[in-house]
């Protein structure tokens, strides 16, 4: 891993913009945004926010419209990630990236952008790019995409309850990592850093 992956608690183009312009200093092309985890949302909305928040970034972003297993198989979606200089992945559903993304040109497209690029996840699909991965249904552990391994990620980790929190942490094999809305974990050349209130659970591979 030789570029830069953020994994953002929560709030895409919303509560992040002091990280969003650290990291995107000095940045050289576009933003790819790929809202695939929105699909059964309100993604219009989030790209409508996304617009807002690329022009107090002062950088320009590009649609990367992968709602579907067949999208996800398209080589021109595969490409706008290729050709951009970091990528922003954003959405709700861990579960629906994960199936919509797995053994895809898209993904190949997601570790590829990874090798030299910026790369930055916020909530559910933060969650979704670690195996293993959250389970939002009941904070349990499932096969996740595994750009990240051997570290889990609870999201947005404020909405949850004491009990369920404990629950999940009960049930970690792993390193887990809470995440809540403002923070985010950041690797830099194979260096792993938390920003803000994050929580870790046993140790980064360093």
């Amino acid at each position: 891993m030789l570029g830069q992956l953020v994994l953002q608690g929560g709030g895409p183009f919303m509560s992040n913009d002091e990280l969003d312009a650290r990291v995107l200093q000095g940045m050289n092309g576009y933003v790819a945004v790929l809202p695939t985890a929105e699909a059964f949302e309100n993604p219009a909305e989030l790209i409508a926010t996304s617009v807002l928040w690329a022009q107090r970034m002062e950088v320009e972003t590009k649609l990367c419209a992968v709602y579907t297993r067949a999208d996800a198989r398209e080589d021109r979606f595969a490409r706008i990630i290729r050709d951009a200089a970091a990528l922003y992945v954003v959405g709700d559903s861990p579960i629906h990236l994960r199936t919509t993304l797995q053994e895809t040109v898209v993904y190949e497209a997601i570790e590829q952008q990874l090798e030299s690029g910026i790369v930055v996840a916020v909530a559910g699909s933060a969650a979704a790019l670690c195996d293993p991965m959250v389970d939002p249904r009941g904070g349990a552990f499932t096969l996740g995409l595994g750009l990240v391994e051997s570290i889990a990620v609870i999201t947005e980790s404020e909405t949850w309850s004491h009990d369920r929190l404990q629950r999940c942490l009960q049930l970690a094999n792993t390193t887990v990592v809470q995440l809540p809305t403002g923070s985010a974990l950041l690797c830099s050349g194979g260096k792993w850093n938390v920003d803000g209130p994050a929580i870790i659970h046993g140790a980064l591979p360093n």
